[in-house]
């Protein structure tokens, strides 16, 4: 089962101080060559996250373990990670580990590496059908695998009455165990995001459309240009064949003149 925050209230919290408890956080990154107006969206995005988890721990419980995909160190090492892939959210998980919380490895390094070959494959595309299948068949498995990993890992490392808190991608697929109850952060800037980049794949589409619409306007020009050349061509020249036609009958006039003369004399 799960929850969304701001759907629990103070009576209802109270079950669930109990037990084992994961606020899950959808992981947004924004690199630096990002346009500014989703940078800022992002800025938002994690404060406003920081704010409903400190909601959620003060009705619930506080964080006493701290997972993040893609990292497969503890402690230190992977808090390094961490800050070298998102520094909005390093500054949530080292608050937590600040406040007595551990940095759990949330990966096996072997099925990440795996997956990214896969999935790097997966993008370069097949010429045949029955590569793709394989590819494909290899892909899942291993995502299956790593997956499985991952939900081990907390069930691991998960105390009863501990609240862990879980950094992951939207759309992933963890099934997670029935005696953890999990809570999903998605505060309004999520929404937000989603907004920007479904606006910005239209505007990139209609600019898309524009660009072969007046790509094939081009086109049409230069074959219209091209007929009106060759039309224009072909009536010069039968302009200039009459031309000559003509000239050669003025010079046979011409050279008649006289002989017409001297059958007079």
């Amino acid at each position: 089962m799960s929850e969304q925050l701001g759907k629990i209230e103070k009576p209802e919290a109270e079950q669930f101080k109990g037990g084992k408890k994961l606020y899950l956080v959808p992981l947004i990154f924004s690199g630096e060559n990002t346009p500014p107006e989703y940078k800022e969206r992002c800025h938002r995005y994690w404060q406003q996250v920081a704010e409903q988890l400190a909601s959620l721990e003060e009705k619930i419980g506080r964080v006493n373990r701290v997972y993040h995909e893609s990292i497969s160190l503890s402690g230190e090492e992977g808090m390094k990670l961490v800050e070298k892939l998102n520094q909005s959210c390093y500054q949530i998980a080292k608050s937590k580990c600040d406040n007595e919380a551990t940095f759990e490895a949330f990966e096996d390094r072997e099925l990440l590496e795996e997956i990214i070959d896969w999935e790097r494959c997966l993008l370069l595309g097949f010429v045949t059908v029955k590569v793709a299948s394989k590819v494909s068949e290899f892909y899942t498995e291993t995502s299956k695998k790593r997956y499985e990993f991952m939900v081990s890992r907390i069930t691991e490392t998960l105390k009863d009455n501990e609240a862990g808190l879980l950094f992951i991608s939207e759309g992933h697929r963890l099934q997670f165990p029935k005696d953890i109850e999990v809570f999903s952060i998605f505060p309004p800037g999520l929404d937000e995001i989603h907004r920007w980049l479904r606006d910005e794949a239209s505007k990139k589409e209609e600019l898309k459309e524009t660009e072969e619409e007046t790509e094939t306007g081009k086109e049409e020009e230069e074959e219209t240009g091209k007929e009106e050349e060759t039309e224009t061509g072909k009536e010069t020249g039968k302009e200039k064949e009459e031309e000559e036609e003509e000239e050669k009958e003025e010079e046979e006039e011409t050279e008649e003149e006289p002989r017409e003369t001297e059958e007079k004399k």
